[in-house]
């Protein structure tokens, strides 16, 4: 008899200091055979043999925290779905580990265990996770095989999941039932952007996850660095290690999370930072070409509202720019009305619009710009994204949330990254194609609901005390917990 997999899961990474809201319109929504194919490893020959029961996944760009009523559809939908699967031998639980619902806390807890409600207590769940995902105790009780990626950027979330399952299908044919769990929270919370796996100590630390993972009497090794953007008890670093052999996995577990605390001075951002007028000085000095930017306050892919109008209007009172002496490109702002007038106005003319600063208008307010419509085109992502070129700056507006990642974002639109003097993304770390691209770059220090400078936030809901927010705190138990 086959096997019979059930796999469910809302993913998004929500940031509680983001006016943003997600909606259901944010997710993309997947059932049945649309939602495996997200899974292209399963044609393996490991895969094989095997009664896949897709449910429900959701998914979305980070954003601000979830409605409780789209969260409520989506969970009882999945709930229900699995309620009528029938018998199931194991379940896959696909998340991102930072979703935050509105009025809620620890959202993927919840989801668990009332996913572990219906399946009962001996039904293997395995759960794969981003690395800037959450583990309390709840979450990691609920489940039985838990991981996450050991990549930022992530460039092994495909390779992260599949060995979730592989894993799990590997256990439930060798009958070997639910492995040990030694699970411990180190009182860290950093930002991605001092977190890279491209630089050291986190290079590491990751590193040592791969060969604890390889280890006998080891089954899987993780480690997370949490989610900074959100305020609930359960967001600071984890650590877990499962296997069969509880000394080793507990050994193991205790080894890695000192050795994140130790390294929790030692953690820099993966670009030299300053603020947005030093780092564009900086820029326009360099003969490097082209000089990327991060505007990382606003990053769309950490959670940021996609509309925080700040960066923009330094820019636009940069005469450099506005002159035309230098070229830069901005992605991005988030406006449906803006775009809407740029439509209007067509190609080749001049508008004139006030662009972002209407969902997140903390940092700031709408920016009046005035300009010549540079190009109109339609994107899955972004919906209809139009360019108003204002002198030397081409700002890229969007109807809808999109981060800009790839070459092709941009040649779409009729922009050349390559040949233009500074090009400001609404980023943290680059993601491979820029940071490629990238003749140099710097990361600014921006406003907004992802801002790199976490003592300005104003936490209240963490766990204190917590470094860095309590720099001299005393060094803390790191004694694993095998959980049940």
């Amino acid at each position: 008899m086959n096997l019979r997999i059930g796999i469910a899961g809302i993913a998004i990474e929500s940031s509680t200091f983001s006016p943003h809201r997600a909606g259901l319109s944010d997710f993309d929504v997947r059932r049945g055979d649309h939602l495996m194919e997200r899974y292209e490893f399963l044609g393996k020959d490991w895969a094989q043999g095997i009664e896949w029961v897709p449910l429900l996944h959701a998914r979305s760009l980070p954003g601000g925290a979830v409605l409780p009523e789209v969260y409520d559809d989506l969970s009882a939908e999945i709930i229900t779905r699995l309620e009528g699967a029938g018998q199931l031998d194991g379940f896959f639980f696909d998340i991102h580990g930072a979703m935050s619902v509105v009025g809620r806390q620890d959202a993927e807890t919840d989801l668990a265990t009332r996913i572990r409600a219906v399946i009962g207590p001996d039904v293997l769940m395995s759960a794969s996770m981003d690395l800037h995902g959450n583990v309390s105790r709840e979450l990691g009780t609920a489940v039985d095989l838990i991981t996450c990626y050991r990549m930022a950027p992530h460039e092994d979330a495909m390779e992260s999941r599949e060995r979730a399952l592989r894993n799990l299908v590997e256990r439930l044919r060798s009958g070997l039932g639910k492995p040990g769990k030694a699970w411990v929270q180190v009182p860290v919370l950093l930002p991605g952007e001092k977190t890279s796996t491209r630089l050291e100590p986190a290079k590491s630390i990751y590193h040592r996850v791969g060969e604890i993972a390889d280890e006998p009497g080891v089954l899987d090794a993780a480690v997370w660095v949490g989610y900074a953007w959100a305020d609930e008890p359960r967001c600071r670093a984890a650590v877990v290690v499962t296997g069969d052999d509880s000394s080793v996995i507990t050994a193991r577990a205790a080894e890695l999370a000192q050795a994140y605390w130790d390294a929790r001075d030692g953690f820099e951002f993966v670009a030299p930072t300053g603020t947005l007028e030093e780092c564009v000085a900086a820029g326009l000095a360099s003969t490097a070409r082209p000089f990327l930017i991060s505007d990382s306050g606003d990053n769309p892919t950490a959670g940021g509202a996609g509309d925080t109008s700040w960066t923009l209007g330094q820019l636009l009172a940069m005469e450099d720019l506005t002159s035309g002496k230098a070229t830069a490109i901005h992605a991005s702002i988030t406006d449906p009305e803006a775009v809407a007038a740029c439509v209007a106005a067509g190609v080749g003319n001049e508008v004139q619009v006030t662009a972002g600063g209407k969902v997140d208008n903390i940092p700031a307010g709408p920016v009046p710009m005035s300009g010549t419509v540079f190009s109109i085109s339609e994107d899955p992502v972004g919906g209809t994204v139009a360019v108003v070129k204002v002198g030397g700056l081409h700002s890229i507006l969007t109807t809808r949330r999109k981060p800009y990642h790839h070459i092709a974002d941009f040649t779409l639109l009729g922009l050349d990254p390559s040949a233009t003097d500074l090009v400001i993304v609404k980023i943290g770390y680059l993601e491979p194609e820029l940071y490629n691209l990238a003749a140099d770059w710097l990361l600014a220090l921006t406003p907004g609901g992802v801002d790199q400078d976490l003592l300005r936030l104003g936490h209240h809901g963490v766990l204190r005390p917590l470094f860095p927010f309590d720099p001299d705190m005393s060094d803390p138990d790191l004694t694993p917990e095998l959980l049940p």
